[in-house]
């Protein structure tokens, strides 16, 4: 099966840069089902071509392993069009010919791997037995224009009708980690195969891969049904994660939102406050294992390590960049051994439940809660009051009374473009109290920022203990 990808950006040899593949010679990849080679038919200035061609060996895919029973030798294992056509061997080449670029890094030129540049991909041979439109319908809504060519069964017998095979070029001004996240997910849904095992780390590489453009995909639902092989209970815990990540915008970042909301609130220095808010209560609980829920960036772990009363810190959100994000933030792989031991961080969602966050002093939720859908809120109290348990629950939220008071914020917005809702100083203690009323904790308030003597303080936090 052959995959090219093009791109006439000036100069356009900079594409060898990006997949880490010099232009001047042909490299050979061992894989578990054969060998991918790279190299470039064309390697001009205006234009530029990589091509990875993956050999599969069919007879090697069905010999069994050293130990393993035979699986019977029938013909259809030898019979099949597993060599030819693009699907999750493929995806897996990608990621393991082309996984520096996949990732997003360049050591050489790390400024083009943010660069939307003009693309051109191809796959020879790509499999889908709807047809043409479920190609189209799953490429189109991420912006390329989508070239369908179709193939007969047989040219010397037309009568028998076209294959369910196609040949697709996709075009875009996008960046290259974009394009071939797509092709990764997408060409296994297409051929709604996969060769191995589909676990719960399936629904990992699901939303890594599917950051920042499968949670507001119109075939979402689909994708992830075929991505993880038909396992309905995978299904719906990747589902249940996309919806807490909430829709994305890829020309809206969510870092770039979270700059928004600081640059609103900077005159009153709120994030700092919060922060250090938060960080008084935990001492005067006499806190020593926090959980950090919705830790983004890593800001508060950052501050908490400085705590020494604070042995251990474990930071959970639901997006793989914002953690990754975290670590570079926080230098986890140069700190001490005694400092690098103290953090852990977990990729998860806050409504659905998980073993790992159990056995906690504190956990806090600081300026997390209006980011979850109001109907899941009931899961979001079950996940950390009934399930994790912790000591003690910081919770603090923007009071939706201040919002006037911000000059740049017009009438009826919210603070975050990605906010689901913004409670009154009422709303937030009704719920609270009702909470802990459920959940046998205690609550207090406590206001955070300037006050109005009409519109309170701009944050409030809950504080639940046991």
């Amino acid at each position: 099966m052959l995959l090219t990808i093009s791109t006439t950006h000036q100069p356009a040899t900079d594409l060898g840069y990006l997949v880490h593949k010099n232009p001047g010679r042909l490299q050979s990849f061992k894989l578990p089902f054969g060998q991918g080679d790279v190299f470039y038919p064309e390697a001009e200035r205006d234009r530029c071509t990589v091509a990875l061609l993956l050999n599969i060996d069919p007879v090697g895919l069905v010999r069994p392993k050293r130990g393993a029973p035979s699986s019977g030798g029938w013909l259809e294992q030898y019979v099949n069009d597993r060599p030819y056509v693009a699907s999750s061997h493929l995806s897996v080449a990608i990621a393991s010919v082309f996984g520096s670029a996949l990732a997003g890094t360049s050591r050489e030129r790390p400024e083009l791997v943010d660069m939307a540049i003009p693309l051109e991909a191809r796959v020879a041979a790509v499999p889908s037995r709807e047809g043409a439109d479920l190609i189209q319908s799953l490429f189109e809504p991420l912006g390329y224009t989508v070239d369908i060519q179709g193939h007969p069964l047989d040219t010397r017998f037309p009568e028998w009708g076209n294959s369910p095979y196609f040949s697709v070029g996709l075009t875009s001004e996008t960046r290259l980690r974009d394009l071939l996240a797509h092709l990764y997910v997408l060409l296994p849904v297409l051929d709604d195969n996969k060769h191995y095992w589909v676990g719960d780390d399936e629904v990992d590489k699901l939303l890594r891969f599917g950051e920042g453009w499968l949670d507001s995909h119109p075939q979402r639902d689909l994708i992830s049904y075929r991505y993880l092989k038909h396992q309905r209970g995978l299904v719906n815990q990747a589902l249940a994660q996309l919806l807490d990540a909430g829709p994305s915008d890829p020309g809206n970042t969510a870092a770039r939102q979270e700059q928004e909301e600081e640059r609103l609130e900077a005159p009153v220095r709120l994030g700092e406050q919060r922060m250090q808010a938060v960080l008084a209560t935990l001492r005067m609980l006499g806190a020593t294992r926090v959980l950090d829920l919705g830790c983004g960036e890593g800001r508060l772990i950052g501050e908490l390590l400085g705590e020494p009363a604070i042995r251990s810190v474990t930071g959970l959100d639901v997006s793989h960049r914002a953690l990754e994000t975290a670590r570079l933030r926080l230098h986890i792989d140069t700190l001490p051994t005694q400092q690098r031991e103290r953090i852990t961080l977990l990729h998860g969602s806050l409504t659905y439940r998980d073993q790992r966050l159990s056995g906690y002093d504190a956990a806090v939720a600081m300026e997390v809660i209006e980011h979850i859908d109001a109907p899941r809120l009931d899961a979001f109290e079950e996940v950390v009051f009934g399930s994790a348990k912790p000591g003690a629950v910081l919770i603090t939220t923007p009071n939706a009374e201040y919002n006037t008071l911000f000059g740049g914020l017009p009438d009826g917005e919210f603070r975050h473009r990605d906010h689901r809702f913004e409670w009154t100083r009422g709303q937030f203690q009704a719920w609270a109290r009702q909470t802990a009323y459920r959940r046998k904790y205690a609550v207090r308030f406590e206001d955070i920022g300037p006050e109005h003597p009409a519109y309170g303080a701009p944050t409030q936090m809950g504080g639940l203990t046991q």
